[in-house]
């Protein structure tokens, strides 16, 4: 590496990134490549450079005060982890949830009942016409989910969470099941099916979902929609008994993916309804110290979003709102029409069971694209899946940590790295103060300076052949050439 080093600096194929005379000359570079990770090195500041800078930074940017990295407590994931030595297992926990480890998780999201990747389908309480809630309880999640945060408490007993449902109990929707439309892996009767659309056949090929569904799966009789916030708050004190502390909720998983697994539609109506006139003020009246943010909005449709948001109640009623998938496409239209509120990620994108470079490579895309358009919060989704990473509903899924169920052996993926190269540099605190993204000469780029007024350069080239990149930042510069399909971070020492 200081012979590559020391050849590209003086054959000038340089990478510039510059900073005032105050800072640090000297950096440490880390990069990766398929089969050859986190190699280590240095690099001096320059005080020239001979090509366009792709950012200039003046210094005095404000940025984006970022706040927490996290990922989300499933039973597979606990089920692929357990299928490890206690060793092993410890091992991967501290990588992933220490203050000191590789990924530095310090934000967990759970689901409130059932999600894909749960066992099977199930709900904290499944007796029909209790709006009392006399039979609510979480002894399904002392099973996996429970042990798995406190096996990640273990490393850093400081972590705070926030929470979703995916769906309902299912006698609480109108078709009295758990997914939103039938298919070939669940139970659904298809004739429940006609509830989605009825006769709207209004489609748009240019967003999604192309066909929005015209009924809230959500019963909205005023019992139903008031026994269901009641619901939250039962959840939240349950955990709270457990030391597991929630300080933000979400109304709904992705409302606008008609699921065969748990899932749950819900128009613009139906949504402001229940967040503006129950769940907000129910939760304001039992946990104010708790949040509520709108989403997880998963749809790109602009106009849809921007009518539930429209609403003059909505900014007494959320703090903030939350995007993945496709709504990260209208999150910065939608941050600019609407800045009063607070902005994340909610779930990285899972990919198809590859576990292959390609899928880290689009993982660093989305890291760069969220926190440079004003994310205070990324959220990954399954940390460890074993083989295929298949659901039980048949979706082949990527993680973090690949499990081998036969030799029962675990690897870090691709995507372990592209993490990496973000969240071991980028502490909470920190302030992202510029970013290009990938879709420019697909090659990302991202500027943090953190707690401790260090600057980080966080770069990637998906590209077949070395990228000559400039960055500029004050009065001096950072050359170098990045290799192809490479993630690589600059911490300024």
């Amino acid at each position: 590496m200081r012979r590559n080093l020391k050849s590209i600096i003086l054959t000038g194929c340089l990478m510039t990134v510059s900073l005032p005379n105050s800072f640090a000359q000297s950096y440490t570079w880390v990069s990766s490549t398929e089969g050859d990770t986190w190699k280590q090195s240095k690099v001096k500041l320059q005080s020239s450079t001979g090509q366009t800078p792709l950012l200039d930074i003046s210094g005095t940017e404000e940025g984006t005060t970022f706040k927490a990295w996290g990922t989300t407590f499933n039973e597979l994931c606990w089920d692929a982890l357990n299928m490890l030595t206690r060793d092993e297992q410890d091992d991967l926990l501290k990588k992933m949830f220490s203050p000191e480890g590789e990924l530095r998780f310090n934000r967990g999201r759970i689901s409130m009942n059932a999600n894909d990747y749960a066992r099977d389908w199930y709900s904290c309480d499944e007796v029909s016409g209790d709006f009392q809630l006399k039979y609510f309880n979480i002894n399904r999640d002392k099973l996996a989910i429970i042990p798995f945060v406190r096996a990640a408490q273990k490393y850093n007993p400081d972590m705070t969470f926030w929470m979703s449902p995916w769906s309902p109990p299912s006698w609480m929707k109108v078709n009295n099941d758990y997914p939103v439309r039938s298919d070939r892996t669940n139970k659904m009767s298809p004739l429940s099916d006609v509830v989605l659309y009825e006769d709207n056949t209004e489609k748009r090929g240019d967003v999604f979902p192309r066909q929005l569904a015209v009924n809230d799966y959500m019963i909205q009789d005023p019992r139903y929609l008031q026994t269901y916030a009641n619901f939250f708050c039962k959840f939240i004190d349950a955990y709270k008994e457990q030391g597991i502390p929630i300080d933000m909720i979400m109304y709904q998983n992705e409302a606008y993916s008609y699921t065969p697994y748990p899932g749950c539609a819900w128009t613009a109506e139906g949504t402001v309804r229940f967040n503006v006139e129950y769940l907000a003020p129910t939760l304001k009246k039992h946990h104010p110290e708790v949040a509520l943010y709108l989403g997880t909005f998963n749809t790109n449709r602009y106009d849809y979003v921007d009518e539930i948001l429209s609403d003059p109640r909505m900014p007494q009623s959320v703090q903030g709102v939350g995007f993945q998938w496709e709504g990260g496409q209208i999150l910065p239209k939608i941050r600019a029409k609407y800045p009063q509120y607070k902005y994340m990620q909610t779930e990285s994108e899972c990919g198809g069971g590859t576990f292959d470079w390609r899928a880290g490579e689009h993982t660093f895309h989305l890291i760069n694209h969220y926190l440079g358009n004003g994310c205070e919060e990324y959220t990954f989704w399954n940390n460890t899946l074993c083989d295929n990473g298949e659901s039980p509903w048949g979706w082949k899924q990527n993680a973090l940590i690949h499990v081998d169920s036969k030799s029962r052996t675990a690897t870090l993926t691709p995507e372990y790295y592209a993490v990496r190269h973000y969240s071991q540099f980028v502490t909470p605190g920190s302030r992202v103060i510029a970013y290009k993204p990938s879709t420019e000469g697909r090659t990302p780029v991202l500027v943090v300076e953190t707690p401790e007024k260090k600057k980080v350069v966080i770069a990637g080239n998906f590209n077949d052949k070395a990228k000559k990149v400039t960055v500029k930042l004050g009065n001096r510069y950072l050359n170098i050439e990045l290799q192809p399909h490479s993630f690589n971070t600059f911490e300024e020492k």
